[in-house]
């Protein structure tokens, strides 16, 4: 078969592979860039150049960036901003998290402020009583939306101007997007809002663990060593608290210990202890020991110190801690490491706004720098990165290049051109924008849009007509991808957080996607005539 053939059904078997839901989407990625290879569509090096892709690059470095933000504290903090600001019910949290990710997406793009308010947003869900799978999606959805607001938002913008001042036209102004992105905003928000209790699912996610309240965790404490703990006090940016047990065939068994000492290396205060085996009326609350006791197996210790103390005292094969140290500490609003993340954040802000790197380049920036700042360890760095979507992506992008250079895109473009004919420009948008939305449910947005960008400036001068109308409906078809996870990197990175599967997505998407195309073919033409 020719290679054009042999494109097109790698991609229906793929499509097959995705919606079954049988085959996990990371081995349907790479069995995309291993058959592009195997099939001689493409060498192997440009099958697997998707590893080396600045938009996987980017996205990876993002993640690293998300977990900053949530390991010192500045997520638990915004998501108590959130929910005192927006209360508790779902349709206020949406709005405003749709709010937040759209104005973020503007000048960020809709990656990065998926991944900044992506761990945010959990947070949020836990503090509200709320399933994240409810303000997940509304939360790409939105970012998506708000990419439509600057020129900056998206590379697809950058794109289409190029476009059109290369047809004849002339570029869109930074803000001119904005003519069209702001209803779409509101759009959005309103669909994702009022539709999201029936059209999204409730899934318990995969890899969820409840973030702790620091107050409510401190008053479980107290109640169960009978101990003066203050509530607000007990957990800061500095010091913190700990539950360990004694572990089987430790160093302490055996010793004598009693609240008021000090552990021997740490240097942390004994708050309390408690026999592992009391099961006497009391045993649920109030069974701290105010004297003296010799260590056992299975034994509690209540201690109090530093972080870092902390850290070292829990990583000691002599204790198990009852709750994870990471997940305490990362409960503290502001905590430590706080200032330092959000500055590095900041300079990445800066740099992708002003343009003054590639965005890869600034996304690695701050990774090295988180890491260089010791906010992030390296382990930590590693366990932040979701490696199933870096693969995806990763394998998906050299699907693109193929649609390309094997000469697909020609061959649909010689069917749109047959249907359209010389009938009328609605009709023409109206065929382009659904040819961009099927093929960008699969493919990327960027990528749909280089290969149906010719055909709409060949539909334009051959019908005699401008060219900005059919460029910026482009734009608004290729945001709406919003039917499967692998249409967006934004998309995808909500999949695990939200224990979403594969057809999860329409339900919400398919309403949307009506408003889009409504948008472009009716409303677009309006603002840039023919």
């Amino acid at each position: 078969m020719e290679p054009a053939t042999w494109t097109f059904v790698i991609l229906g078997v793929a499509v097959v592979a995705f919606v079954s839901g049988r085959v996990p989407l990371a081995v349907v990625s790479l069995g995309v860039a291993l058959a592009l290879w195997a099939t001689g569509v493409l060498t192997l090096n440009q099958a697997l150049a998707g590893f080396g892709d600045p938009t996987v690059l980017f996205i990876a470095s993002l993640f690293v960036v998300s977990e900053s933000l949530d390991a010192t504290g500045v997520t638990a903090w915004l998501g108590q901003q959130v929910v005192t600001r927006a209360g508790r019910g779902r349709v206020r949290l949406t709005v405003v998290i749709g709010a937040m990710a759209a104005v973020l997406a503007a000048f960020i793009s809709i990656n990065g402020a998926v991944a900044a308010l992506l761990p945010v947003v959990v947070v949020v869900a836990v503090r509200a009583g709320i399933v994240p799978s409810k303000l997940l999606i509304p939360l790409a959805f939105a970012a998506s939306a708000g990419s439509l607001l600057t020129l900056a938002g998206t590379p697809v913008n950058i794109v289409v101007s190029e476009a059109a001042a290369a047809a004849g036209g002339r570029e869109f102004g930074y803000f001119e997007f904005a003519l069209v992105g702001v209803p779409l905003v509101v759009l959005t928000i309103a669909v994702v809002a009022l539709g999201g209790e029936r059209l999204l699912p409730a899934r318990s996610p995969e890899h969820f663990g409840d973030v702790p309240d620091p107050r409510e965790h401190a008053q479980t404490l107290r109640e169960s060593y009978d101990v003066d703990l203050d509530t607000g006090a007990a957990f800061s940016a500095t010091d913190g608290v700990v539950e360990v047990l004694v572990a089987p065939r430790s160093r302490l068994i055996g010793r004598t210990v009693s609240a008021g000492m000090t552990t021997r290396d740490e240097n942390l205060v004994i708050l309390a202890v408690r026999r592992g085996d009391d099961e006497g009326p009391n045993a649920s609350r109030g069974t701290g020991v105010t004297g003296s006791l010799v260590l056992q197996a299975g034994d509690a210790v209540l201690v109090r110190g530093p972080w870092a103390a902390l850290t070292r005292y829990v990583t000691s094969p002599d204790v198990i801690a009852v709750t994870p140290l990471h997940s305490l500490q990362r409960a503290v609003p502001l905590g430590r490491g706080a200032k330092r993340a959000l500055v590095i954040l900041g300079l990445m802000v800066v740099l992708l706004a002003a343009g003054l790197v590639p965005p890869a380049v600034a996304g690695l920036l701050a990774a090295g720098a988180i890491v260089l700042t010791g906010v992030l360890t390296i382990p930590q760095t590693y366990r932040a990165i979701s490696w199933t979507t870096i693969i995806l992506i990763a394998g998906m992008v050299p699907l693109s290049a193929a649609f390309i250079s094997t000469g697909a895109a020609g061959h649909v473009a010689d069917a749109v051109l047959g249907v359209i004919g010389s009938n009328s420009p609605q009709l023409a948008l109206l065929v382009l924008c659904v040819l961009t939305m099927v093929l960008g449910q699969f493919i990327s947005n960027v990528a749909t849009v280089l290969i149906v960008t010719p055909i709409a400036v060949a539909i334009a001068h051959s019908l005699d007509l401008s060219v900005l109308p059919f460029m910026m409906a482009l734009t608004v078809a290729g945001a709406a991808a919003f039917l499967t996870p692998v249409a967006t990197p934004a998309n995808l990175m909500v999949l695990q957080p939200g224990g979403y599967r594969f057809g999860d997505y329409w339900r919400l998407g398919v309403p949307l996607m009506i408003g889009y195309l409504i948008v472009a073919v009716l409303y677009v033409p309006v603002v840039w005539p023919f």
